[in-house]
């Protein structure tokens, strides 16, 4: 759990970087920005800081020795000297500009922020952030001017949407910090903030865990049932609804009772446990038999569960609970039909 309630921005700075490949340049800021005006600080710590909540946790990693992980590096030389702040902020300036060869990546402002009084599941620590804005708007001004109104425009950034931000928290820095990141492109030919900038990795928490088995049993579900059993589109949307509802209605995960309670015959639950275990060992995917549901996976992974059945381009069904209440058949003139059960139309 992440409480920014009582956080204070102690430093910031701000650079430009642009596209390398675009041969866009960086400019490097003559220092610290001082004086921030109240009001503004609080738009400005509400922009960067809002998306964070419940945020899934990563940790710095590298294939040879995590030293090598140049965030992680200049992370830790803020963290252990404060006053190098303004130096360091200036080297992740420069790692952001070699990362940022791809011919997708916008260039834009990028502050680092060192910010105290931060509380991490529940203890307090330091925390270092680094967010970048890609994406202006355009704002019409109304000004008032006598009797009458001067309409104008300004270019500026929308403060509900943050393009790209990490926040390290101090914090397990052996195990190469925590890490929480949001990118608003997502798309896997603009990976450049999270893989090449940052070189992160999921933490193998609880939150991790219930994510990936979610993932992993919608995977199978729509795409591995499909050439292995003769199963409805409704049958396969009952599966997925509970899954969802067994992550729900427990506190724990076990492999052996989510198996018995979601998949309702014993060569589906054979099946799945062959892809569980294929699974983990072609995609290297880590996830634990027996955890703690985390509620905030639940609630974010669940939000991709499709519970609608489309219907040619006439009808959508979503199905949420008993699928003894609908059935398949099809009518003497060979059309398809779907009959439905209900108490009470509201």
């Amino acid at each position: 759990m992440i409480d920014f309630t009582a956080v204070t921005l102690e430093k910031i700075a701000t650079h430009f970087v642009g596209n390398k490949l675009r041969d866009e340049k960086i400019k490097v800021s003559s220092g610290t920005i001082n004086g921030v005006e109240h009001e503004t600080e609080k738009y400005l710590l509400k922009y960067f800081l809002s998306p964070f909540q419940d945020n899934e946790k990563f940790n710095f990693s590298n294939p040879t020795e995590l030293s090598l992980n140049a965030v992680y590096t200049l992370a830790g030389r803020i963290f252990s000297e404060p006053d190098s702040f303004f130096e360091n902020s200036v080297e992740l300036a420069k790692h952001l500009y070699e990362s940022s060869i791809h011919p997708k990546v916008s260039g834009g402002e990028f502050s680092i922020c060192l910010l105290e009084n931060v509380f991490l599941d529940g203890v307090e620590t330091v925390a270092l952030g680094l967010f970048k804005t890609e994406v202006k708007d355009v704002f019409l001004k109304f000004s008032s001017r006598g009797h009458n109104y001067d309409i104008n425009h300004e270019t500026g950034v929308n403060i509900g949407k943050l393009d790209k931000g990490c926040i390290i928290f101090n914090h397990k820095a052996k195990q190469g910090y925590s890490v929480c990141i949001v990118d608003s492109n997502r798309s896997s030919d603009t990976q450049y903030w999270k893989d090449s900038f940052l070189s992160i990795e999921p933490t193998a928490d609880n939150y991790h865990f219930t994510k990936n088995l979610l993932s992993l049993t919608k995977d199978f579900v729509t795409k591995e049932l499909s050439s292995d059993f003769e199963l409805s589109k409704a049958d396969k949307i009952d599966m997925l609804n509970r899954s969802v509802e067994y992550f729900k209605s427990h506190d724990r995960f076990d492999k052996n009772k989510f198996v018995e309670e979601v998949f309702d015959n014993p060569e589906l639950q054979k099946s799945f446990k062959n892809f569980n275990e294929q699974c983990r060992e072609s995609k290297n995917v880590e996830i634990s038999d027996d955890f703690a549901i985390s509620s905030q996976a639940v609630k974010k992974q669940s939000r991709v569960f499709k519970s609608v059945l489309k219907l040619d381009k006439n009808f959508d069904i979503y199905i949420h609970g008993n699928k003894e209440l609908i059935e398949k058949g099809t009518d003497k003139n060979g059309r398809k039909f779907y009959k439905i059960y209900y108490e009470e139309e509201k």
